[in-house]
């Protein structure tokens, strides 16, 4: 798959994630105590994402 989510923990002990195109990283998150959390991350960006305006300050 080209596209994934992947959760992690840093060295600092907290859960983040990542997400990944073709194995490269696209971005990351801040860092959260649970992987519940995380994982909350994850659903929010899959359902609100898609319809989040673009804000261009080039």
């Amino acid at each position: 798959m080209a596209h994934e989510f992947e959760i992690y923990k840093d060295k600092g002990g907290e859960f983040r994630v990542r997400f990944k195109y073709n194995s490269e990283v696209i971005f990351s998150t801040e860092g959260y105590a649970s992987k519940s959390s995380a994982q909350n991350a994850i659903d929010s960006i899959k359902k609100n994402g898609p319809s989040a305006p673009v804000e261009d300050n080039s």
